[in-house]
């Protein structure tokens, strides 16, 4: 089975996956939505229609301040994640802390050295990608 990781953002969604062995997580996309839900909901069917129902979870960013306490974005990422377990009863959903997730995308991308117009456009798949691996790291480390 496969795990989604999504860091959501008022204008962008950052989307990443994990192999089929939960081994790897690797960026898939990211959704221009502009406010609209509906969009990035549509979309995350089709991924998940293409991955032919592999996908059994869901590790979505909570935005959290450096002191864990919520941000103002923690309940409007919680009514999204109230949409998903709508639109997608079967999946499982984990919050995931992901303080600190677009400070290293932007990290990752200055030491490979992206085109300052290119950051934009991939800085949301790679904190998903991030928020993707603290998921995965965290059962690894359940398991052992």
């Amino acid at each position: 089975m496969r795990t989604l990781g999504i860091d959501y953002g008022d204008s962008r969604v950052g989307i990443a996956i994990s192999d089929a062995l939960g081994i790897t997580a690797q960026g898939l996309e990211t959704i221009h939505h502009e406010g609209n839900d509906k969009k990035v909901l549509a979309r995350l069917e089709e991924i998940i229609s293409k991955y032919h129902d592999e996908i059994d979870t869901i590790a979505i960013g909570m935005p959290l301040n450096m002191d864990g306490s919520k941000t103002q974005r923690v309940e409007i990422t919680e009514k999204f994640i109230h949409k998903l377990n709508c639109k997608f009863p079967k999946i499982k959903i984990e919050r995931i802390d992901e303080r600190l997730t677009t400070v290293a995308a932007h990290k990752t991308m200055n030491f490979l050295d992206v085109n300052k117009h290119k950051k934009k456009e991939i800085v949301d798949t790679i904190s998903a990608v991030y928020i993707l691996e603290t998921y995965m790291n965290k059962n690894k480390n359940k398991q052992v």
